[in-house]
């Protein structure tokens, strides 16, 4: 049974998100403040498969715990907002946020969100895979750079498992969205053009060797060893 930690100091929204995920098979552990989200998380005894933050909670805001927990942990991380603000969203992403859902949402799509997060999440086993300097290891979700590991959340790790798969190959955004994120691409959604800008710095901080992502206006996004030159 896959272990959901949900942290929002709206306690009635808790009580009703936890109550329907119960229902749906999943165990659910609900807190309010950010020192408690980590604290779970620094007990194994206690950490989530998945967590449910919200951006606005007292003392420690959501995006400063996401900020703390992606220091040490990759497990996907859903963020909640009722600002409904744009910017929160990519900010959100840059932390490296996983996915993300305005406030008020319907308990189904955020179940819906869970699952799809929790399957793409889920390890698959296969050989290594290399493109240039990269190396992809999906059994163990890690990925190195010229022997550098590179520290990734679970949608990064999913959206450059895939475009090294399809190495020089343009792969469109709706491609990607399924895969990285578990959804469909929404009008006017930018959470991918977010992760692959957060994945170009990583790879860059790692290796100046390492492969480039490319953007291809109107088409997607393109991996590129050195070797194999410009788009």
């Amino acid at each position: 049974m896959s272990r959901i930690l949900i942290g929002d100091d709206d306690r009635e929204l808790c009580s009703l998100l936890a109550e329907y995920l119960r229902r749906e098979g999943l165990q659910v552990d609900v807190v309010h403040d950010g020192a408690t989200v980590l604290a779970h998380l620094r007990d194994p005894a206690m950490r989530p498969d998945l967590l449910i933050l919200d951006v606005m909670m007292p003392g420690r805001s959501g995006l400063d715990t996401l900020r703390d927990l992606r220091a040490q942990y990759r497990l996907p991380v859903i963020m909640l907002s009722g600002r409904g603000e744009p910017v929160d969203r990519v900010v959100g992403l840059e932390l490296g946020a996983d996915d993300y859902l305005s406030k008020p949402c319907l308990p189904r799509e955020l179940l819906a969100r869970v699952r799809a997060q929790l399957r793409r999440h889920t390890v698959e086993r296969a050989g290594e895979l290399t493109a240039g300097v990269l190396r992809l290891l999906p059994a163990e979700r890690r990925a190195y750079a010229a022997d550098q590991e590179l520290n990734l959340t679970g949608a990064e790790f999913a959206l450059l498992l895939l475009l090294a798969q399809r190495a020089g190959e343009v792969v469109d955004k709706t491609s990607l969205t399924r895969v990285a994120l578990g959804r469909e691409l929404e009008r006017f959604d930018r959470s991918i053009d977010v992760h692959v800008s957060r994945l170009r710095h990583k790879l860059q901080e790692a290796s100046a060797q390492a492969p480039r992502i490319d953007s291809v206006r109107g088409a997607g996004y393109v991996l590129l060893p050195n070797s194999m030159g410009s788009a």
